[in-house]
């Protein structure tokens, strides 16, 4: 099997399954490439021959219906998703061992489970001095720290079963299941726009500043949350950019924000970028300037990216990339946060944060963890949370 991917819209109902049935996924070496292709893209932080940007052919689609979770976990048999010529799994994960079973989600997830006690690795304390001195010393005005975090998948649960729960924990958020035989296998629960629309009209988003929810702020959308001026600067830092960037292609577009925005039990300052565009076929050109933007690189913006692949412990891989379908008619790419990438029975997880000169090492590391939590409850839901 060439690849598939399987991706849920915010709010949608539905899920939209892609396959390539023959040959492989096309590789692509720049974002250019990509202007007049269509299916479903996967592109990484760094663009490399190992790894390149990964075209989906979609042979075939087909809409997966996500509020019968019977049908939903069925789904994972008759496509053959997951079996021992898997590049994500091996013969201990048949995909017929999956039960016809019905999930519920808790009504309180464990927060942040097992990582409760506080502890800064040591490799993350050099990152966050190295990256740190570069800002003092005026190298860089904002650069992105990043981390990786590993977890055993659980016994008898599939990388579809993680997929649905995402798509019932996390409404709001773009969800993604992608697997080719290049990329190996991801899974993204993603509240940022890197490129949407249809026909003339597109838009795009500046996110960026990190706040946690808690206690009663659960109750609500963060509306009652005072943001440092660490946070207002790191954002207006990626809007700023983005208006640089859209200024290239048109001079018609309009920014809205910015404005507190809920993703899980996190919120950000979230800036909205409406505008058009005379001709969209070659959108590759517009994805070349925005990615990969200050909200997961820094500015200045190649010279953070170099630093950033220098230096960074743990490569990003196609962490800060971007994915999504990409078609003729209707475009939604998604920048890749929030994720993991599934290898046999471990779960790479990646978050990464921005820092300013301001930034303070204990806080940017508790700034990752919130953001890893969002992936790490999908895997740990308690088994009593799924009933047949």
């Amino acid at each position: 099997m060439g690849g598939f991917a399987v991706y849920r819209l915010p709010y949608a109902k539905q899920a939209t399954l892609v396959r390539q049935t023959e040959g492989e996924p096309l590789e692509l070496s720049s974002c250019q490439a990509l202007n007049g292709q269509q299916g479903f893209v996967i592109a990484p932080f760094e663009i490399t021959p190992a790894q390149p940007i990964i075209l989906i052919r979609p042979d075939e689609t087909e809409s997966l219906d996500l509020s019968r979770s019977e049908e939903c976990f069925s789904r994972n048999v008759e496509c053959g998703m997951w079996n021992e010529n898997s590049s994500a799994t091996d013969s201990a994960h048949d995909s017929n061992l999956i039960p016809h079973s019905t999930f519920h989600i808790p009504q309180n997830p464990p927060q942040n489970p097992p990582h409760s006690t506080f502890h800064i690795p040591q490799y993350y304390s050099i990152d966050f001095a190295n990256y740190h001195a570069q800002l003092e010393n005026d190298a860089f005005r904002k650069i992105v720290l990043a981390r990786c975090a590993d977890e055993k998948m659980p016994e008898g649960v599939e990388p579809m079963e993680l997929f649905y729960r995402a798509c019932a924990l996390y409404p709001r958020l773009f969800i993604a299941l992608v697997d080719t035989p290049k990329s190996g296998c991801w899974l993204t629960a993603t509240p940022e726009i890197l490129l949407e629309g249809q026909g003339s009209d597109w838009r795009t988003i500046a996110l960026a500043g990190t706040m946690k929810l808690e206690g009663d702020q659960l109750n609500g959308e963060g509306e009652s949350l005072t943001w440092s001026t660490k946070n207002i600067q790191e954002q207006r830092i990626v809007a700023t950019y983005i208006t640089e960037c859209l200024e290239q292609f048109t001079s018609d577009f309009r920014e809205e924000g910015p404005r507190t925005v809920r993703a899980a039990n996190l919120v950000h300052l979230r800036s909205d970028f409406t505008f058009r565009l005379s001709d969209h076929a070659h959108i590759g050109n517009l994805l070349q300037a925005l990615h990969p933007t200050p909200a997961v690189c820094g500015l200045p913006k190649r010279e953070a990216f170099q630093f950033i692949v220098r230096n960074e412990h743990t490569p990003r891989r196609y962490y800060s990339g971007f994915m999504g379908p990409l078609g003729t008619d209707e475009t939604h790419l998604y920048v890749s946060l929030r994720c993991m990438n599934i290898e046999h029975d471990t779960c790479h997880l990646y978050a990464g944060g921005g820092l300013l000169k301001d930034s303070i090492l204990e806080q940017e590391w508790q700034e990752t963890e919130a953001k890893l939590e969002t992936i790490r409850k999908v895997i740990y839901l308690d088994n009593k949370d799924i009933r047949t």
